[in-house]
């Protein structure tokens, strides 16, 4: 195994106070009171992080266009006066190869058995194939309420290809509704947590209503430097990097977070390092902006680039990326 610790170690220094969370006390619950879990799964790039970030209004999980963007199970919080929502955003569903595409796999099932409700996401341009029977022989198979969620249809031209669509879905399966939405403009995204609300069972409310994640601020911090190296790197980088928090330092008015991003060789530290650092630079820079706004404090940054080889099958590294097993 090569453990390169010879490359470039980035300082990034930028404002606000980290609130304290109040999950811990009794939380009241109102007569009538409805609370439940919803899963968000589907074909890798199906839009599931866009979507969660959209319902719960906050930056919950990350973005990118690459597949397999999501490893872990990501929680969002959806708070209304009459109930609470708690969306599980999961891995897009494949054929795992990899230790780590085997524990994705185990974080999609494990959520599709302890979920109230599951929503099944598809690219409403995308062609049915062996790869949305399989998806959706798995979504039947956990015998839970199904809704299947069409993504992204502000890019389908006419009404008319829309509801053929709509047609040719609802033959695969008895869904409890079929909703068109778009992340992007907001289309239907009112109707679908409208519709999820009413299938809602009682229950207690989980979280006050000012939280909208239970995700452990260092596995943000690390998701969102891993988001912007998926953004710098185009399609060179997709699979093969990782970020882990190695240590965080909490001052009276700065937090201080050193993260360690893994690869498996020497030109992929290249090309995230980039000429005289510059590239890991506008990672940090990046990342650190994004990190002060959800912490609400001042962050300093250190970056560093290692090699790790076969990391992916590395069962202690996926232990402290926190990846379930």
């Amino acid at each position: 195994m090569n453990d390169d610790r010879d490359s470039p170690v980035l300082d990034i220094a930028g404002d606000a106070p980290a609130s304290d969370s109040e999950s811990s006390r009794a939380l009241d619950t109102p007569p009538g009171y409805r609370s439940g879990f919803i899963a968000l799964v589907g074909r890798p790039n199906a839009g599931k992080s866009t979507l969660l970030n959209r319902l719960v209004g906050e930056k919950v999980a990350i973005v990118s266009n690459k597949p397999q963007t999501t490893r872990t199970q990501i929680r969002g919080v959806l708070s209304r006066p009459d109930g609470q929502a708690i969306l599980v955003d999961t891995p897009g569903i494949h054929k795992p190869g990899y230790a780590l595409n085997r524990r994705m796999m185990q974080v999609v099932t494990e959520a599709l058995h302890s979920v109230d409700l599951i929503l099944l996401l598809v690219d409403a341009e995308s062609r049915p194939g062996a790869g949305d029977r399989f998806t959706l022989d798995m979504v039947a198979g956990a015998g839970k309420p199904v809704m299947l969620v069409l993504t992204k249809v502000d890019r389908v031209r006419r009404k008319t290809d829309l509801f053929k669509i709509i047609e040719s879905r609802s033959a695969a399966h008895p869904f409890e509704e079929i909703v068109p939405v778009s992340s992007k403009t907001g289309v239907n995204i009112d109707r679908l947590a409208d519709l999820i609300f009413a299938r809602l069972p009682e229950g207690p409310k989980y979280f006050p209503d000012d939280e909208y994640t239970d995700q452990p601020m260092r596995l943000l911090a690390a998701e969102l430097v891993r988001e912007q190296i998926l953004h710098a790197t185009g399609e060179e980088l997709p699979y093969v990097t990782a970020v882990i928090v190695e240590r965080w330092e909490e001052a009276e008015a700065l937090s201080k977070i050193y993260c360690l991003i893994l690869v498996e060789r020497s030109s992929q530290r290249g090309i995230i390092v980039g000429k005289g650092g510059l590239q890991l630079k506008d990672i940090g820079s990046r990342a650190r902006a994004e990190i002060e706004t959800i912490l609400g404090r001042k962050v300093f940054l250190q970056l560093h680039v290692a090699v790790r080889e076969h990391w992916r099958n590395d069962e202690r590294a996926l232990d402290e990326m926190g990846l379930e097993g």
